[in-house]
């Protein structure tokens, strides 16, 4: 039997949200939520929230069968796939981006262009726009409001992720019910994209809490896969310790499995504690479980990255711990994969031992073990390292022949490399070559390296060409890219350009570092132009404001430190 509630009711009981998420109210319409959530057997979640609105119910909630899994990327983003090609969003991205502020020519720009919009579109748009939230999110509702279309899954969750990124939590929550609404159940990759948000704003008990509510919004009882999922993107934030104690807490709940502890072992790894470490890997074993290639490799490759190995003593020591662990290892039948191969081969790259990463590079050969692209990138650094760029060449050019398809961080080596040693004609060559690969294109960390690297040579020109490369590469300058050129510019002392990409970011609804804050402030006043900053502070201000009335709907918090 349905529960009717009144506007007034619902408003009462969903500030207990607001208190555990910190989710501000606007009038939110009953319309938006799940219809599931006003049933009898409505779940965890609004029984705690609506309480004592709602009776007590002693039968528990009905459980789904469900075969979608989540799948967790080292990227850290558990659901959104790749960019695909897409002349179309493109063109649109490129019409959205060059309007600093394009909310109200959005509609006008977008009709004259003849663009009919649909979900796959939309996604593709919305996965170029990762770094523009403000001009993602007008966009998300300009599509919205088209007549025959409906947003799907997909583009909801291209959306929540780039509000989370940016921690408007206010309008992530709105953008869940709105889904809810529409999707019922709803898939667990949202509230994936919610929790990873969370942890990465480092509200990690707000995290916690949106798994243990996510039974009532996709209609079945939190499964291991799903725990794991908590458990691995605490441990990949730095979170490690509250992963245990959430782990001790509830693995009578969600037996663990190898792939639990190994994700708990690759937690304690990372925060470099290796005594954890190894308590959870004797776990495994009086648990009757065996540990895996992968949780092996998680421990060697803690074993060759723990200490400096050009310091030959501990290089000979780190060697024998290694060379320990791979026996032991191959002792309880897991054999040596290519990624226990490149673990080693970037230990001797890091020890700048070239030739001794060939012998291991024939080694895994003999044992048929073909080398990867991070197998040949970690020679490739080493290479690179110690100068011989021509070798690191000739590994490049045999990556091609191999079929393995060079990576942006293995270009990235070259480039730190040939950067340090200002060798900018060959970092342009192969900047070039890097472009007209169909395969590897330049991220924004590539970008990052080159314009460090020109703007300390004084190559501004070659920096702008750089900036307009990122812009029309689909998803434009991030956090990183501004904070780095606006700090550049500063200590170039070229405040109006630094003033004019800081308002750009802004307006992209990028938000700034406190140190970029601090720093263009004491730069301007340094440089007598206090009324710079002043007009500054005001077109912020205005700004902000702006864009809050522009989507009040959403309840947007100023974008502000």
């Amino acid at each position: 039997m349905a529960i009717k509630l009144t506007n007034s009711a619902l408003k009462k009981a969903l500030q207990k949200v607001q208190t555990t998420y910190r989710f501000s109210l606007h009038e939110f319409p009953v319309k938006c939520l799940p219809p599931k959530l006003f049933t009898a057997n409505s779940s965890i979640i609004f029984n705690r929230f609506l309480n004592p609105l709602l009776p007590t119910y002693t039968q528990q909630c009905r459980s789904f069968c469900c075969n979608d899994t989540l799948k967790t990327l080292d990227d850290g983003n558990p659901s959104i796939s790749g960019i695909e090609n897409s002349k179309d969003a493109d063109m649109i991205c490129r019409l959205l981006v060059e309007q600093h502020n394009p909310f109200h020519a959005m509609e006008g720009a977008l009709q004259l262009n003849g663009i009919r919009v649909n979900a796959s579109l939309v996604y593709q748009v919305l996965l170029r726009l990762k770094n523009a939230s403000k001009v993602a999110l007008g966009f998300f509702v300009w599509a919205k409001e088209q007549a025959g279309y409906q947003h799907t899954a997909d583009t909801y969750n291209a959306m929540i992720d780039i509000m989370g990124k940016v921690r408007q939590f206010d309008v992530v929550w709105r953008l869940i019910m709105e889904l809810g609404g529409q999707q019922s159940p709803m898939g667990v990759k949202t509230f994936a994209i919610l929790i990873r948000r969370y942890i990465a704003a480092g509200m990690t008990r707000q995290a916690i809490q949106a798994f243990d509510d996510m039974e009532g919004f996709i209609e079945r009882e939190p499964n291991k896969e799903d725990f794991n999922m908590l458990l691995d993107t605490l441990c990949k934030y730095g979170f490690v310790s509250v992963a245990t104690q959430l782990f001790n807490k509830r693995k009578g709940q969600f037996q663990p499995d190898t792939k639990t502890y190994t994700i708990l072992i690759y937690g304690w790894c990372k925060y470099n504690k290796p005594a954890m470490a190894m308590n959870f890997l004797n776990e495994i074993l009086e648990r009757g479980c065996e540990p895996s290639v992968v949780t092996y490799n998680i421990i060697l490759n803690r074993i060759c990255r723990k200490t400096k190995p050009r310091i030959e003593s501990r290089f000979a020591r780190m060697m024998k711990d290694a060379e320990k662990l791979l026996d032991e290892m191959k002792s309880r039948g897991c054999v040596p994969d290519v990624t226990t191969y490149s673990i080693l081969m970037h230990a001797l790259g890091r020890a700048l031992k070239p030739d001794r990463c060939f012998e291991l590079l024939n080694e895994m050969k003999d044992n048929g073990c073909d080398p990867n692209v991070a197998t040949y990138t970690s020679l490739i650094k080493c290479l690179c390292s110690v100068g011989r760029f021509e070798e690191a060449h000739e590994l490049l050019n045999e990556m091609a022949q191999n079929g393995v398809s060079p990576s942006d961080i293995t270009y990235n080596c070259f480039f730190k490399e040939l950067g340090g040693r200002d060798n900018v004609d060959e970092v342009l060559r192969l900047y070039h070559r890097m472009q007209e690969s169909p395969l590897c294109k330049p991220t924004n960390h590539t970008y990052h390296i080159l314009i460090r690297m020109f703007c300390r040579l004084d190559r501004m020109e070659v920096v702008s060409d750089l900036w307009s490369d990122m812009h029309q590469r689909g998803s434009g300058p991030d956090l990183d890219s501004y904070t780095l050129l606006i700090h550049s510019l500063c200590e170039k002392a070229k405040w109006r350009e630094a003033c004019i990409y800081f308002t750009e970011m802004i307006e992209k609804g990028i938000l700034p570092q406190t140190i970029t804050f601090r720093t263009l402030y004491r730069g301007l006043i340094q440089a007598d132009k206090l009324r710079s900053w002043r007009r500054l502070k005001t077109r912020l201000a205005e700004e902000s404001v702006k864009f809050k009335e522009e989507f009040q709907g959403y309840g947007i918090k100023p974008y502000q430190r």
